[in-house]
C-alpha cells in the first residue's frame, strides 16, 4: 500500500514539481542572460529585450549600457508590469552608439517601427502647421504653410492648429496689410482686389504702395510675430508723428489705423505679452489605462492655443526600474518623440520633472537651448494650471467617448444577432457611392473596428465603364473589386458585417457579387431610407430574406450605423469633387500633353497666370517660355484648343 506524499505525489506536490522544472529550466537561459549583462560596456546605446518566441518587449536607450540594463535584474519589481515584463525577457540585444544623442534618435526609430508592448508610444500626428512669409519676391507673401521648412523663406511657429495659423494672418492683415495672394495671381493684377477695399491689403500689385515702405511694413511684422510688440508699436507712434510734422496727414493716418488695430490686438490675447515669448506646456493626465497629454503653445507671448496627444499604447506606465511615476513616465515619452521631428521653445514648462540629460540630447540634436521649468510660479504657474485643466477635460472626453462607442458597438452586435464573445474585434465595412449626375463617379470603403473608426484603411475606388448614373452597377464593381482576392483565400479578411448604403436595389446588386464570389450574404446588411429620408428613420434591409429591421431613433446600434454610413458619405463626396474639379479645370491636361513635365507646367502657369491664360496664349507666347519649342507650343495650341 502506497504512502501518499511518498511513492505517490499529490496535486500540490505535482504543481510544485512542475514549477521546479519550469525553474530548472530557465535557469540556463537566466544565466546567460546575466553573464550577457555582465559583458556589455560603459557606452551609450539602445537595449531591446525579447521573450521566448522572439516577440520584442521592450526598447530603451542609456548612457551606460552595463549600469542601466544591470538596473533591471538587481531588485524584485513585484507584481508591476515592468515586473511581468523581466519574468518574461529571455534574449537580449544592445547597439552601441556613438553618443546618447543617437541612441535617442534609434530608440525612437524602434519604437515607432516596432512597437514593442512594454513601450509608451505616440502615434506619429500631421505635421504642425507654420506662418510662411517668402523672402524671394520683391513684395513677400505670407501664406498657411504645412510641410518640410527650408531656408529660402522665413517661417513662424509651429502652431497648433490650422486655426491658430489663419487667426494669425488675419491679424496682420488688419495691423500690417501684408499680402497674401499667389505671385502668379500678384503678377497678372490690373486693379487693386476686394482685400485692399476692406483694407486688409495695401495693393502692392498695383503700386498702392512703395517697395520701401511695404519692406517696413513685413519687418515690423516679423518683429511682431517674435514677440516685440512695445517696440513695434514705439516705431509706429514715432513714425506717424514724423509724417504728422512733415503734413503728410494721410499717410499718418494709415499708421494711426494701424497702432489702434494692434493695439487692440494685444488687449485681446489672454498671456500677458510680457512674460517669456516663446514657450511650451506640456502637462499630462493619466486615470486607469488612458493618459492624456496637453501642449499648449505661446510664440511672440501671445496664446496660440493648445492640443491633446493620447497615447495609443502605455506599457511602461509603472516605470519602476527608472523611478519615475506613471505622469512622469508618460511626459519623458512625450518629450522624447515629440521634439526629435519639431523645433525645441526657449522654454519648456511641464507638470514633472524630466531627466536632464534628456533635454541635454535633444538640444544636441536640434541645435537649439531649452530650459525646463518643473515648479513654475506667477503667470507661468496659471498657464500650467490651465494647461493640466485642458487635459483632465480631454482625458474626460476621450472615456466618455470610448464608453459610448463600447455601449453602441454591443447594441450593434445584440440587434444583428452576431456572436458577442470579443465586441472589441467587431470588424463593419461601409460602401457609398457619390457622383453629380453620373459625373466623375466615385466610390469609398471605410472601416470601423476596435470602437472606432480606422482611417488608415480607408479606400476609394474611382468607377469606370458603366452607365453615367448607374448605382447598381458602380455598387457591383466596387464590391467585386474588394472582395475577389477575399474570396480567392477563402473568405479570409471578410469584416463581420458589410454596411450598404442603399436599399433594396444596392443590397439586391451586393447580393449578387457575393453569390457570384461564393462569400457569406448573412454580413450584408443595407442601410435605407426612411420615410421623408429623415435621419433617425432608417431602415437596416438584410441581403440572406431577413425581414427589415427598424430601431428607435435613439436606438445606439442605430447611432453607430448611422456614424459609419455618414462618414463613408463624406468620405465617398470628398473623392468625387476633387476628381469632378481635376476634370473640370484640366488639373493634369498639361502634363497629358506628351513633353509637357512637372518643370514646363509650372513655368506656363506661372507666365501665363493659369490655364486659362495658356489655353488663350498664342503659338508665339508659348514659345516664349523656356524649354517650349515651335513643334510643343503647337502641340499644347492644339490639345488645349
Amino acid at each position: 500500500m502506497s504512502t501518499p506524499g511518498r511513492d505517490a505525489p499529490d496535486g500540490a506536490a505535482a504543481a510544485d514539481a512542475s514549477a521546479d522544472a519550469a525553474v530548472d529550466a530557465a535557469a540556463p537561459a537566466r544565466e546567460a542572460l546575466a553573464r550577457q549583462v555582465a559583458a556589455l560596456p560603459h557606452l551609450p546605446g539602445v537595449y531591446r529585450y525579447f521573450d521566448a518566441a522572439g516577440v520584442l518587449l521592450y526598447v530603451g536607450k542609456a548612457r551606460d549600457l552595463r549600469k542601466r540594463v544591470s538596473s533591471y535584474f538587481q531588485k524584485d519589481h513585484g507584481g508591476t508590469r515592468i515586473g511581468h515584463m523581466v519574468s518574461r525577457i529571455e534574449r537580449l540585444e544592445t547597439t552601441v552608439t556613438g553618443s546618447e544623442a543617437e541612441a535617442l534618435l534609434l530608440e525612437n526609430n524602434l519604437i515607432k517601427t516596432q512597437n514593442p508592448r512594454f513601450n509608451i508610444l505616440f502615434r506619429d500626428d500631421k505635421s504642425y502647421p507654420y506662418l510662411k512669409l517668402g523672402t524671394s519676391h520683391a513684395f513677400p507673401r505670407m501664406a498657411y504653410f504645412r510641410g518640410a521648412v527650408d531656408r529660402r523663406n522665413r517661417y513662424f511657429g509651429p502652431y497648433p492648429s490650422a486655426w491658430a495659423v489663419k487667426e494669425s494672418i488675419a491679424v496682420l492683415q488688419k495691423v500690417f496689410r501684408l499680402r497674401t495672394c499667389e505671385d502668379t495671381v500678384f503678377a497678372n493684377r490690373s486693379r487693386p482686389c476686394l482685400l485692399h477695399q476692406i483694407q486688409r491689403c495695401s495693393a502692392p500689385c498695383v503700386a498702392r504702395i512703395s517697395q520701401a515702405d511695404y519692406a517696413a511694413d513685413v519687418d515690423a511684422a516679423t518683429r511682431f510675430l517674435r514677440g516685440e510688440h512695445e517696440v513695434v508699436l514705439g516705431e509706429l507712434q514715432q513714425r506717424m508723428q514724423e509724417l504728422s510734422e512733415q503734413l503728410r496727414f494721410e499717410e499718418a493716418a494709415v499708421l494711426r489705423d494701424q497702432i489702434g488695430a494692434l493695439s487692440r490686438v494685444l488687449q485681446q490675447q489672454s498671456m500677458e505679452v510680457d512674460a517669456d515669448q516663446d514657450a511650451d506646456i506640456v502637462a499630462v493626465a493619466v486615470q486607469g489605462a488612458r493618459a492624456c497629454v496637453n501642449l499648449a503653445m505661446v510664440r511672440g507671448g501671445r496664446h496660440l492655443g493648445d492640443r491633446a496627444y493620447f497615447p495609443s499604447q502605455l506599457g511602461g506606465l509603472d516605470e519602476v526600474a527608472a523611478g519615475m511615476a506613471p505622469e512622469q513616465a508618460v511626459l519623458e515619452a512625450f518629450v522624447s518623440q515629440h521634439y526629435l521631428e519639431l523645433p525645441l521653445p526657449a522654454v519648456l514648462i511641464a507638470s514633472s520633472e524630466l531627466p536632464a540629460d534628456l533635454l541635454q540630447v535633444l538640444e544636441q540634436h536640434r541645435g537649439q537651448r531649452c530650459r525646463l521649468v518643473s515648479n513654475p510660479r506667477g503667470t507661468r504657474r496659471r498657464w500650467l494650471e490651465l494647461a493640466e485643466q485642458g487635459a483632465r477635460l480631454a482625458l474626460a472626453r476621450l472615456l466618455a467617448d470610448e464608453g459610448s462607442q463600447h455601449r453602441r458597438t454591443d447594441a450593434l452586435v445584440q440587434a444583428l444577432g452576431l456572436p458577442g464573445d470579443d465586441p472589441d474585434a467587431l470588424c463593419v465595412e461601409c460602401f457609398d457611392i457619390s457622383h453629380t449626375a453620373g459625373e466623375a463617379t466615385q466610390a469609398s470603403c471605410v472601416v470601423f473596428q476596435h470602437h472606432a473608426m480606422q482611417p488608415s484603411r480607408y479606400r476609394r475606388y474611382g468607377i469606370e465603364g458603366i452607365t453615367p448614373g448607374d448605382d447598381y452597377a458602380a455598387m457591383r464593381q466596387v464590391l467585386h473589386r474588394r472582395y475577389a482576392r477575399v474570396a480567392e483565400n477563402s473568405g479570409e479578411g471578410l469584416p463581420d458585417v458589410v454596411l450598404i448604403d442603399g436599399g433594396r436595389g444596392q443590397v439586391a446588386a451586393a447580393r449578387a457579387v457575393f453569390e457570384e464570389l461564393g462569400l457569406d450574404i448573412g454580413r450584408l446588411v443595407g442601410v435605407e431610407k426612411g420615410e421623408g429620408r429623415k435621419v433617425g428613420l432608417e431602415e437596416l434591409v438584410f441581403a440572406d430574406g431577413r425581414p427589415k429591421l427598424a430601431l428607435a431613433p435613439d436606438s445606439p446600434a442605430l447611432l453607430l450605423v448611422a456614424q459609419i454610413r455618414d462618414e463613408a458619405h463624406r468620405f465617398a463626396i470628398t473623392g468625387m469633387r476633387a476628381r469632378r474639379a481635376k476634370a473640370r479645370t484640366g488639373g493634369s491636361r498639361l502634363e497629358d500633353i506628351a513633353g509637357v513635365g512637372p518643370k514646363r507646367r509650372a513655368r506656363l502657369l506661372a507666365r501665363f497666370g493659369g490655364l486659362r491664360g495658356v489655353a488663350q496664349a498664342s503659338v508665339e507666347d508659348l514659345m516664349s517660355v523656356q524649354g517650349i519649342s515651335r513643334e510643343l507650343a503647337q502641340a499644347i495650341h492644339a490639345a488645349l484648343r
